[in-house]
């Protein structure tokens, strides 16, 4: 990727972009993204001790991942590319007085150049499967976490079954997700996102599936991640 291309789809900002001033409505278009926060945050936080720690949230958009681990203790710099998410994420850190969180509209590409190795955590949550090049990003936050540092991703696994539960299902039956919010053919199947991270100097050390009962409601974290998952990674010291 060249110097002067963003590693970024117009279109996937223009999406978010266009929904912002829903991110904090917990009974909105992003609702699943509350729900699924309190999981996501104590899986961190249980591999990775928060307090005092230097943090980069990667597509960290309305702020909901970000102001949570600043919450827990963290000095957290949440960054993204969509411009009207970091408005409302800035504001809603205001309106809740939430202290050591700020953003920035830059490319990780671009911070990772900037600070390299300066965090203790990097997180990049529901981000990967929005952009052109992934392995890119998976890159840069290598870069950006300390030796003997922690990154977490979470994404989408590509399989017939994630196509069914994760937009038949979440976008056009359930109605989860606005629909459009996804695209089948850009979902990263773990084995690739285990190859960039390794390739970008990661040690890959622990695997967890999301799954969701539309029943009752309820999402948690299993060792099922045929749908939705997260992983955890480790630069060496």
């Amino acid at each position: 990727m060249s110097e002067t291309t963003v590693n970024a789809d117009p279109q996937e900002l223009a999406k978010f972009g266009d929904l912002a001033h829903r991110w904090w409505d917990p009974d909105g278009e992003f609702r699943p993204l509350h729900q699924i926060n309190p999981l996501r945050l104590d899986w961190i936080a249980g591999l990775a001790s928060l307090p005092g720690r230097d943090v980069v949230d990667v597509g960290c958009g309305g702020g909901i991942l970000a102001e949570s681990m600043a919450r827990r203790g963290a000095k957290v710099l949440g960054i993204d590319l969509s411009t009207k998410p970091l408005k409302v994420a800035q504001l809603h850190a205001l309106e809740t007085g939430t202290e050591q969180l700020e953003y920035r509209e830059i490319a990780v590409e671009q911070l990772a150049a900037e600070q390299p190795a300066s965090f203790d955590v990097v997180t990049c949550m529901e981000m990967l499967e929005h952009v052109p090049e992934p392995a890119s990003v998976v890159r840069a936050c290598a870069q950006l976490v300390k030796p003997g540092g922690r990154v977490f991703f979470s994404t989408l696994n590509r399989n017939p079954k994630s196509f069914l539960f994760a937009i038949v299902g979440a976008e056009h039956v359930l109605g989860l997700l606005p629909k459009g919010t996804h695209e089948y053919a850009r979902f990263i199947r773990p084995s690739e996102l285990a190859r960039f991270a390794r390739d970008a100097g990661l040690e890959v050390d622990q695997f967890k599936g999301m799954e969701y009962n539309p029943l009752t409601k309820r999402y948690w974290l299993s060792a099922n991640t045929d749908v939705n998952y997260l992983v955890a990674c480790r630069r060496p010291a």
